[in-house]
């Protein structure tokens, strides 16, 4: 059979070539890429610890400044420090998103590397199988007959060990590079959705800074930089409650526009059903709708396909449970909008979208909860329908401890992003700032 040994040695050859060739193509190389990692992951350590230095020394006069006297000087004077730690919890979030581009792009050349190799060694398992088969095919007493020397027949068995033992070899590489490339997938996924919540920590922190410049600048517009006017604006509490119960109360999903007032007697019908205060559930749902998700804005009539819930949501997660809800409801699965993904810099989509409504539940966590909010509304639960958004956002913090004010900021965070986190506190931190001053708020109305 010296045909069938001349394969069998190629074939050997090349799988043995195969093998060889990792992720990384030499020891040299894949020593000085993690060095140069190493070097990167200490320079960026060292520039968070720097700029969190500063944060943490802007905060600091933050709450000097606000237990002096309520004056236009400090009031600004506040703001504008405000804005500094701002700018610098920007450049930290920018920093990590940097850090976790490069660590997505790493994963994405494993992952085509292993899907090739994988490829190949399939390939060449196909073809040892049918070496294999040809050697079966021929009897083995048949072997021995047709040869009239030992030595003849004991090559010819050595064919047959050479082909299950590369065989084996082939099939066992195989599956290593199948679990690797399995592993690679899981890390990408988590890769992106850190990504996604990096991006969603940095737009809103772009609208804080944004909200906070639009303060200062109105401040002086109204005041004059008098601090007799200052002193006239916070004297007028009757004008003051007016202004907060008709300021309109940003809801995205929704038809009609919301004023505070509505909005606040929704979150206290929620509060009184869950123990969830009030002005937690108004943080929650106003943080949510300022994250800069485009919320709303893809699946809507006349959206391109790359806009369509097929594409924008998790295949294996959402699309199921969003074709129930919508048919639940008697909706158009093709015209019902829900949030767009976010996006990186290089316009690629990042992590999924498809969020419904005011509160942003994703389809999968919706169904979760619509049994509970049915179960007190008496009708079938909707995500786009404000009060039952309130009622699930209230159901899912309490069970996450919000029932009580030392809780908040934790089911905060799990709301977010089902930990804690401390990458992500800025939304914690932000949730609690905010439900302190609807608090406010809500005690001026009474």
């Amino acid at each position: 059979m010296p045909n069938i040994r001349g394969k069998i040695a190629a074939k050997i050859i090349l799988a043995a070539i195969i093998i060889g060739t990792g992720v990384i193509s030499t020891a040299s190389g894949q020593s000085e890429q993690t060095a140069t990692a190493q070097d990167e992951k200490s320079e960026l350590q060292r520039q968070l610890n720097d700029i969190e230095n500063q944060i943490n020394a802007y905060q600091r006069e933050l709450n000097s400044i606000q237990g002096q006297k309520n004056n236009l000087q400090n009031k600004i004077k506040g703001l504008q420090k405000q804005q500094a730690s701002l700018n610098l919890q920007i450049r930290a979030t920018n920093l990590r998103i940097a850090d976790i581009g490069s660590q997505i792009v790493v994963t994405e050349n494993d992952i085509a590397k292993n899907t090739t190799k994988a490829q190949m060694l399939k390939q060449q398992l196909a073809e040892f199988i049918a070496l294999a088969y040809e050697n079966d095919s021929t009897p083995l007493l048949h072997i021995v007959l047709s040869h009239d020397n030992l030595s003849d027949i004991l090559s010819e068995l050595v064919v047959y060990s050479e082909v299950s033992e590369s065989l084996a070899s082939v099939l066992k590489e195989t599956r290593e590079v199948v679990d690797q490339l399995n592993a690679n997938q899981v890390s990408l996924e988590t890769q992106k959705d850190e990504a996604n919540n990096l991006l969603s920590i940095h737009n809103l922190q772009k609208g804080q800074l944004t909200d906070s410049e639009s303060e200062q600048s109105t401040l002086l517009q109204q005041t004059r930089g008098l601090e007799s006017e200052y002193q006239s604006v916070l004297s007028d509490s009757q004008k003051k409650a007016n202004q907060i119960r008709g300021r309109l109360y940003e809801l995205f999903g929704i038809t009609t526009q919301v004023t505070f007032g509505q909005a606040v007697e929704i979150a206290k019908w929620a509060s009184n059903l869950t123990s969830v205060r009030a002005a937690f559930l108004l943080a929650i749902l106003t943080q949510e709708s300022n994250l800069g998700k485009n919320v709303g804005t893809c699946n809507r009539p006349g959206d391109p396909p790359e806009k369509s819930w097929r594409v924008v949501m998790k295949p294996d997660r959402d699309q199921g449970p969003f074709q129930q809800i919508t048919a639940n409801l008697g909706m158009d699965t093709d015209t019902t909008p829900v949030s767009c993904p976010m996006k990186d810099k290089r316009g690629r989509q990042i992590g999924w979208g498809g969020a419904m409504g005011p509160a942003q539940f994703i389809p999968s966590t919706w169904m979760g909860y619509k049994d509970k909010v049915a179960a007190i509304t008496g009708k079938t639960a909707n995500p786009w329908d404000i009060r039952d958004a309130f009622l699930a956002s209230a159901i899912k913090l309490g069970g996450a401890g919000a029932t009580s004010v030392s809780g908040e900021w934790k089911a905060a965070m799990l709301y977010f992003s089902g930990s804690t986190n401390v990458r992500y506190r800025f939304y914690g931190d932000n949730v609690v700032k905010i439900a302190n001053q609807y608090q406010a708020d809500i005690d001026a109305l009474n």
